[in-house]
């Protein structure tokens, strides 16, 4: 570890403490809600109706507002450092908001006053804050929400845009935390509301950067080489290999329309999201005001977040990933909607026939060395098994 870079990026004002990493989405919204006379920008902060915060888990999403008019509403979230599994088998010392990862989804309105009070464990062995991309504010509320272990810190921001926006943890150094576990999304629903949709759900893709390889057993240090490189040895939706997969599957039934709040955290790389077998209706780009429809996938920069909206027609169960492809079959990056229904011959058949192949000029097999190494992947729509490369019978851990 090069202390001197660090020290260089720690104490300059280029550095990662003053970089404000935002990004958001500012969503379209439906003619439902009718808003009260005011100015949701400069109500007074008490004169507003105090709420606490929904909050949930991934693939969880609070339900929509309904109010017409703005809160003061409270988020309480609590820093904690504490071991989990990335696999199983496999455990990671994961800093986390209230003992997730991702943190908890958080959904406000428009001219909404947020209040954020921010605890830190005493079995913390760093000071937390938070960075709100959704936060028109110095770092994003990180310097106002600092706070070391044992204490809680209190501050408002005014929640000024629409937009499906990440928030992180903005303590030094901020990369780590990052890497750690400590971000969420917190949705700004516009003032007339979003669309309705049958089903929503939260998805977050991410990176771990682990001194053994991916699948090696126990309790794995974390690697700052490997997160300088932008060698991540798992990319996982939602903090664990296998989150949204078999058991663990989002559900829906045909003809629904889905909307899917996804968020990239990175640390390090952009995603290419794509869901096989479905088509996205509605894509929110790249946090703009753009939408762009019958998208078959669509890029998710490090540090931001989309929502894209499809309808299905036909049962059956469907894979999400990141199309960077090797990662998606090597390193975790993968999920699955089970999606229940009767069938559709008028869209779907199915296979019709299966049948020898007749072929006029057949060629014998030409034998070449095996060019693939042995490794752990994820086959599309299975859970994590092992590639052998049928020659030395080695496989990669």
């Amino acid at each position: 570890m090069n202390e001197q870079r660090r020290d260089f990026f720690k104490n300059s004002a280029l550095g990662l403490a003053t970089i404000t990493l935002g990004a958001g989405l500012s969503l379209v919204p439906s003619a439902q809600a009718e808003e009260k006379p005011s100015n949701t920008a400069t109500t007074a902060v008490e004169k507003l109706p105090e709420i606490e915060a929904e909050l949930t888990l991934a693939p969880n999403v609070p339900k929509p507002i309904e109010r017409n008019y703005p809160a003061k509403v409270v988020v309480k979230l609590t820093a904690l450092e504490q071991i989990m599994d990335l696999m199983d088998g496999v455990q990671f010392k994961f800093w986390t908001l209230n003992g997730s990862v991702p943190a908890p989804f958080i959904r406000v309105r428009e001219g909404d006053m947020v209040e954020v009070q921010l605890s830190n464990s005493a079995s913390s062995m760093m000071p937390h804050s938070i960075d709100f991309h959704a936060a028109a504010v110095p770092m994003g509320g990180a310097i106002a929400s600092e706070t070391p272990p044992t204490r809680t810190s209190t501050f408002q921001f005014r929640a000024l845009r629409s937009g499906i926006y990440l928030y992180h943890c903005g303590s030094q150094p901020v990369d780590i935390h990052l890497a750690k576990g400590m971000y969420g999304l917190v949705l700004v629903e516009p003032k007339e509301g979003l669309p309705k949709v049958d089903r929503e759900f939260y998805i977050m893709q991410s990176e771990f950067y682990t001194k053994g390889e991916f699948g090696d057993p126990g309790l794995q240090p974390f690697s700052m080489q490997k997160a300088i490189d932008e060698r991540p040895e798992y990319v996982l939706f939602n903090g664990k290999v296998g989150a949204t997969m078999d058991g663990n599957a989002l559900k829906a039934k045909t003809g629904e329309t889905i909307r899917l709040f996804v968020g990239n955290a990175g640390p390090n790389l952009c995603s290419s999201f794509h869901l096989i077998g479905a088509v996205f209706d509605n894509v929110y780009v790249e946090g703009g005001t753009l939408v762009n429809h019958n998208v078959q996938t669509t890029l998710i920069p490090s540090g931001s977040a989309t929502m894209v909206e499809t309808r299905i027609d036909v049962p059956g169960t469907y894979v999400f990933m990141d199309h960077s492809i090797f990662r998606a079959v090597n390193k975790g990056t993968m999920g699955q909607i089970v999606v229940e229904g009767k069938k559709n011959p008028n869209i779907y058949s199915g296979k019709l026939k299966d049948e020898a192949f007749k072929e006029a000029n057949p060629q014998k097999p030409q034998p070449v060395p095996y060019e693939i190494d042995s490794h752990k992947g994820m086959d599309m729509g299975h859970s994590p098994h092992e590639h052998s490369d049928g020659n030395s019978g080695a496989t990669r851990k």
